[in-house]
């Protein structure tokens, strides 16, 4: 559904990408798909590193409203 690349203001070698997708089969394609073995070898030609955090979004709560500004 999306992408979104932030890099730090601390580390400008350091690259956050947040991503969005409509379920795990698209992610699943996406992971078998010709641009993620491209990916997966300019990974390891340059070592690059990675790590992940998977978030999942929640149903709206109607107690979390009072933060939230829409």
């Amino acid at each position: 559904m999306r992408y979104e690349y932030y890099v730090s203001l601390e580390d400008p070698e350091t690259v956050m990408l947040v991503d969005s997708w409509t379920g795990q089969d698209a992610l699943d394609a996406h992971h078998a798909s010709p641009v993620m073995e491209r990916i997966a070898r300019l990974r390891d030609q340059y070592d690059l590193h990675m790590s992940v955090e998977r978030f999942e979004g929640l149903a709206d709560n109607p107690a979390d409203e009072r933060f939230i500004r829409r």
